[in-house]
C-alpha cells in the first residue's frame, strides 16, 4: 500500500500553551469538552464534535503569533504507515515509531517534517 493509503484525516492540531488552566478555559468558552488530561505530560485534549485540539505546557513557543507545533493525521496502524513513509523517501523526524502512555492502552506515533518546516504526526491510538 501506499502510504497516503494508511491515514483516514486529522486526528487533533498540536498547540504550546503557557497555561493549561487558560487554555482550557478558553476551548471550554468556545464550547469544547476535555476528552483527556495526561497530568505527568502536561497535556490535555479538547474536543468540539470532529475537531480535536492537543495543548500541553513547557513549550517555548507558547504564546507567539501562529504557535501551532503540528497536526496530526489519525492512522490504525502506526508502524505499518511509518515503513511506508520511510520507503517512500519522505523526510522523517523519528528514526522510528515512538510511544506514550495516553488514552487507555497507549498511542503509537511518528513525525515527518513537510515544507517550511511543518511538523505532520502520524499517531494510532491503541486499542
Amino acid at each position: 500500500m501506499a502510504f497516503a493509503d494508511y491515514y483516514s484525516g486529522l486526528q487533533h492540531v498540536g498547540i504550546p500553551s503557557s497555561s493549561l488552566e487558560q487554555s482550557e478555559a478558553f476551548w471550554t468558552k468556545l464550547g469544547f469538552k476535555k476528552t483527556g488530561d495526561f497530568p505527568a505530560g502536561n497535556v490535555i485534549f479538547m474536543q468540539r464534535e470532529n475537531l480535536v485540539i492537543e495543548t500541553w505546557s513547557g513549550d517555548e513557543v507558547a504564546g507567539k503569533p501562529g504557535a501551532i507545533n503540528h497536526i496530526s493525521m489519525d492512522t490504525t496502524d502506526a508502524d505499518a504507515a511509518f515503513d511506508a513513509a520511510k520507503a517512500e523517501g519522505f523526510t522523517l523526524i523519528d528514526s522510528e515509531v515512538q510511544h506514550l502512555p495516553f488514552w487507555d492502552k497507549g498511542i503509537k506515533f511518528f513525525n515527518l517534517q513537510g515544507p517550511d518546516g511543518v511538523i505532520v504526526e502520524f499517531c494510532e491510538i491503541v486499542k
